[in-house]
């Protein structure tokens, strides 16, 4: 629905949608409600744009210069209508939502729910508080895991369920998500280590994952740009996908609780691992490594 209502917007010479991100957001709306309700001068209409609006009143203004043309709002009154009634729907889904997950057995002897890890709210996220119904399902606090939001992880459960005993170990878990190697093996020898092709939706919200904790001062966010270097972006998803996935398997399979220990720590180590590499060659061809010291 929100693709719809840019294209009656165009009409006319308005250009709303280009300097609005989001024109179903509180200055989209806010603006396209007072065109339906009869307001043209660009003044007014650029008045209601919201603080955290990145387009300054001046640009939003010259995107409302144009021709309101009669059928234009009558087309647009008709969007704004659909739009409404699809909210309504989607607010009695949340709804449903809500109860269905209220009314499954809570865990016995959970911990009390630690802080918000993040603040920011996901798009389409249910209209109720999502994590501490979940926090009561579960006994643990999934979002604690970097790149998994409190809609990501309901989505998530609602893909693998609650009971990872249906899966022996992680390396059995990530393999159902097809997020671990192949092994085409014939003769001893490894044919292909690709990953399988698959359209199971936990795996899907995994990536998405990976890719936001990319972006992150994070552990997670270090080794996913490590890797993406080195091989690929492609591939870099996937891996982060699978260590993600790691976690929320240990999380509530074995009630671990995931700390960050940062992007740092993770160069240290990373850096660690290769001076013992290559000392271990250096002794292999009988040359010892010797360390530079650093100037002062």
């Amino acid at each position: 629905m929100p693709a719809v209502i840019p294209l009656h917007v165009a009409r006319g010479g308005l250009t709303l949608h280009h300097v609005v991100s989001d024109i179903t957001g509180v200055t989209g709306m806010r603006i396209l409600r007072a065109i339906v309700a009869g307001e043209r001068d660009s003044k007014v209409l650029a008045a209601f744009r919201d603080v955290r609006c990145k387009s300054s009143v001046e640009t939003i203004r010259d995107a409302l210069t144009g021709n309101y043309r009669p059928e234009h709002v009558f087309a647009l009154r008709q969007a704004i209508e659909l739009y409404d009634t699809y909210q309504t729907k989607v607010q009695d889904c949340d709804a449903e939502i809500e109860r269905s997950v209220r009314a499954l057995p809570a865990e016995d002897g959970a911990a009390s729910l630690p802080p918000r890890r993040i603040r920011t709210v996901q798009k389409n996220e249910p209209a109720f508080d999502v994590r501490p119904v979940l926090h009561a399902l579960l006994g643990v606090d999934l979002t604690q895991i970097h790149g998994i939001g409190p809609y990501s992880a309901l989505r998530i459960i609602a893909e693998c369920g609650t009971d990872m005993s249906r899966w022996r170990t992680a390396k059995h878990f990530t393999s159902w998500l097809t997020l671990a190697p192949g092994s085409k093996i014939s003769g001893g020898k490894v044919l292909s280590s690709r990953t399988r092709r698959s359209t199971n939706r936990a795996a899907v919200l995994l990536r998405l994952a990976a890719t936001t904790v990319g972006r992150t001062n994070t552990a997670l966010g270090a080794f996913f740009r490590r890797l993406a270097v080195r091989t690929g972006k492609a591939k870099a998803v996937t891996a982060t996908a699978r260590k993600i996935a790691v976690l929320l398997y240990n999380t509530l399979r074995h009630g671990m609780a995931y700390v960050d220990p940062g992007a740092d720590y993770y160069e240290q180590r990373y850096r660690q691992r290769t001076i013992d590499n290559l000392r271990r060659r250096a002794d292999a061809l009988g040359f010892s490594l010797v360390e530079t010291p650093t100037p002062g």
